[in-house]
């Protein structure tokens, strides 16, 4: 079974742009992504599946932000990204629980965030108070028949593997993004795939380099154009009997991204052909 084409597109008010352009490059599935909490309403949940059902797209996860600041890179991004800053943690588990309701209205399943910087000490205080926490978060997507998936980068593979050990939830899944364990200097993606191999749910087609300082991540590229081994990551995922989609996500904005957008379409295409 052939893995399917997507596409991240980013929530709006009117939602149904978007998703139509999911359909007209010609993808099958997408992962919508909300960092605007405002946006967890009935009336634009109602439109999303209206468009998603007359578009003839499968959303595979809701991609949760959280609000306040996000700095992406390695000396801020500690302390202001995802659920690992203890001053951020009350506020934004709520507002996963936002994102929880706006999922269950428009009908998916999963949410998917990073969870920051996981400390790689497990007797860090701020990683064992973090287990609490997602456990939390776990056992109340549970309730709702909702899995969590962790976005890989931002962590070495051996801690978000301790980490999915420890909370201990069978509603876990990883969101693999082969670019981000390059960018954040984390792993060799192809060694981080068989490490995560069984908890992998969706994966980011992105590309990407590693860091060239300890300060500033490396540079995303176009896929086929930075230090991601497709082929190889392809031919694993195939040998793993995945079955999940491979979601481009093209982090620059304005005509070229749309252009990189195809042309990463092509080249995953050609792929897939030749290794399925």
């Amino acid at each position: 079974m052939r893995p399917k084409l997507g596409l991240i597109v980013p929530l709006r008010r009117k939602p149904g742009e978007e998703i139509e352009k999911v359909r007209r490059l010609g993808f099958e599935t997408c992962q919508v992504s909300c960092w605007d909490m405002n946006l967890y309403n009935r009336g634009v949940a109602e439109e999303l599946k209206r468009a998603v059902e007359e578009c003839g797209v499968e959303v595979t996860t809701l991609w949760t932000g959280f609000s306040g600041r996000a700095v992406w890179n390695f000396t801020e991004g500690p302390l202001t990204i995802g659920l690992v800053p203890p001053d951020k943690r009350k506020k934004r588990v709520e507002e996963l629980k936002m994102a929880s309701d706006f999922a269950g209205w428009i009908g998916v399943d999963s949410l998917t965030t990073h969870i920051g910087f996981i400390p790689e000490n497990p007797n860090d205080p701020v990683y064992t108070s973090l287990i609490d926490v997602l456990r939390e978060v776990a056992d109340f997507l549970d309730d709702r028949g909702q899995s969590f998936w962790f976005e890989t980068g931002q962590e070495t593979p051996i801690t978000l593997l301790r980490t999915l050990e420890d909370v201990g939830a069978e509603n876990l899944g990883v969101n693999f993004d082969p670019a981000n364990l390059l960018m954040y200097g984390k792993a060799n993606p192809i060694d981080a795939l068989d490490i995560l191999a069984e908890h992998i749910r969706d994966v980011h087609a992105k590309d990407g380099e590693y860091p060239r300082s300890g300060r500033q991540l490396g540079e995303e590229k176009p896929l086929g154009e930075g230090r991601v081994d497709f082929p190889r990551l392809i031919s694993k995922l195939k040998e793993l009997k995945y079955k999940g989609s491979l979601t481009i996500e093209r982090e620059i904005s304005g005509p070229q991204q749309i252009i990189d957008i195809k042309r990463g379409k092509r080249y995953l295409e050609e792929l897939i052909s030749r290794i399925y």
